[in-house]
């Protein structure tokens, strides 16, 4: 069976090899058996995509992910579909099940050709079995000819298991990379397919476990896990017909330098929105009145540089959000080191992270939320070596600074010092100002709400990029953050 409804576990490259061989061994499968099951689900992708097809390319490679191919051109050759199949490098030089495959499709009758350097103008559409899983370094240069070539083409590709050029494990584009209407991957989702760079080129991922899933599940551990409804179901179930406020956390949201009253309001809101008991702010003297009038709900109080009074606050706070419109200023610096011995929680974003880039420290009681620029800023790198390993970058943030990190861009990572979380929610109409204070408003108030940090991250960002998604419906370009109020409150209470 294929499914557009992927599994919650997630798996490196190696993990899925390895455990193929044990599940199939459990199972008494021949590992030929399975590579005839991905052949016929990628077939089923493809016929289901495009019912009308006459005229397929599929281009193979040398390993396995190339043996898969050779079942797809002879299933689609034995339905009457015109199939031109590339093998890149020589097809005498396969060796096992991948050379099984092809004599099969020779003995049908199928042909085998070398890559040339024009797509025949009657291909309709393309599969991609050239590298599959099992790249770790560059491209080779006549493989990347051939996924520029593909891609120039501009025909639908369906990719086998990853697409080319792709790194499975990390996300990362390893040179050229097949551009993909849709992915089929099988036994275990692979966690790559699923944050940095990957969004670009998946497509539509589709699952087939080849029969062999539930076997591998029982015996292999998953390297992260992906985060949906059910969690936020666990998290945060039916409020007692007996609350009261003080039950649901009081949350001090701290930010707003002059000219960014815009971001602590936003993160302020979201906050309340998303179930706090109470919210209240700190921020520059000027902001109050046109945070007051907005969203009267919410206490808000100036500072200028009287210690007692955020004392006062946060004695009475249970969670502290603080560096939305926070600034670099004198004031930002001052209002910072008011809290930087609490051990409340805390959720630390914008320029908390970039203050706190300047003098690093180790805290397990925070939060830390940040996008590839600023993680490159608390690592002291690039945001190229941190959309490189995507999965290491969290990992050393969390080492560095304690806590729970949280990874945002596409394919938003958590990392909480155990274990990985990854949310395949999201889209581009989230590339907007104002955004990641929505986020750390929501962290804030689920963490008020007596989740663990790890928890309020993981659910935060589910409900925040699924409240992105549902607003996105009319159209991606122009969502405001604002925009999100609506759809958080109803993710807040799940049904």
């Amino acid at each position: 069976m294929v499914t557009s409804q992927l599994p919650v576990q997630l798996y490196l490259a190696d993990q899925v090899r390895q455990g193929e061989l044990r599940a199939a061994k459990t199972m008494l499968l021949e590992m030929y058996q399975l590579m005839e099951r991905a052949g016929q689900a990628v077939f089923s992708v493809v016929t289901q995509q495009y019912p009308t097809l006459k005229s397929l390319l599929v281009c193979c490679g040398g390993g396995n992910n190339g043996g898969d191919g050779y079942i797809v051109a002879r299933l689609a050759q034995q339905a009457g579909i015109n199939v031109i199949l590339w093998q890149l490098g020589s097809a005498e030089r396969l060796t096992g099940d991948a050379a099984l495959a092809r004599d099969a499709w020779l003995a049908c009758g199928g042909e085998i050709a070398q890559p040339q350097i024009q797509i025949p103008s009657s291909i309709e559409v393309v599969v991609d079995a050239l590298l599959g899983t099992g790249l770790k370094g560059s491209v080779r240069q006549d493989c990347a000819e051939l996924i520029e070539a593909v891609n120039a083409f501009g025909c639908p590709v369906i990719a086998v298991d990853v697409p080319s050029g792709l790194c499975a494990d990390t996300g990362a584009e390893l040179g050229p990379v097949i551009s993909a209407v849709a992915t089929v991957t099988f036994i275990g989702v692979k966690q790559g397919l699923c944050t940095g760079q990957a969004a670009n080129y998946t497509g539509r991922l589709y699952f087939s476990g080849l029969g062999v899933d539930e076997a591998f599940r029982k015996q292999s551990e998953p390297s992260a896990m992906r985060i949906d409804r059910t969690e936020v179901e666990r998290c945060l179930p039916l409020r007692a017909r007996t609350a009261h406020k003080g039950d649901h956390g009081r949350v001090l949201c701290a930010g707003g330098d002059l000219g960014m009253a815009g971001a602590i309001r936003l993160a302020s809101e979201a906050c309340a929105r998303c179930g706090a008991g109470l919210t209240a702010v700190i921020t520059q003297p000027d902001n109050v009145l046109s945070i007051v009038g907005a969203r009267p709900e919410i206490m808000v109080q100036g500072w200028q540089d009287k210690a007692h009074e955020i004392s006062h606050r946060l004695d009475w706070a249970d969670v502290i959000v603080i560096g939305p419109g926070l600034g670099m200023s004198d004031w930002s610096k001052a209002l910072l080191f008011h809290f930087e011995t609490t051990e409340k929680a805390m959720v630390v974003d914008a320029d908390g992270l970039n203050l706190l880039a300047l003098s690093p420290d180790y805290k397990n009681n925070r939060i830390i939320t940040p996008h590839p620029g600023e993680a490159a800023r608390l690592l002291g790198t690039t945001v190229a070596a941190v959309e490189a390993d995507r999965f290491s970058a969290a990992q050393l943030l969390q080492q560095k600074y304690g806590g729970v990190v949280v990874l945002k861009g596409a394919g938003t990572l958590i990392y909480d010092g155990q274990q990985y979380w990854l949310c395949t929610a999201g889209n581009p109409g989230m590339a907007t100002g104002g955004m990641g204070d929505v986020l750390s408003g929501i962290i804030g108030a689920l963490a008020g709400q007596r989740l663990s940090l790890s928890e309020a991250a993981r659910v935060g960002v589910w409900i925040h990029s699924t409240a992105a998604d549902l607003c996105a419906r009319e159209g991606e370009r122009g969502v405001l953050a604002s925009d999100l109020f609506p759809y958080i409150r109803q993710l807040v209470n799940p049904r």
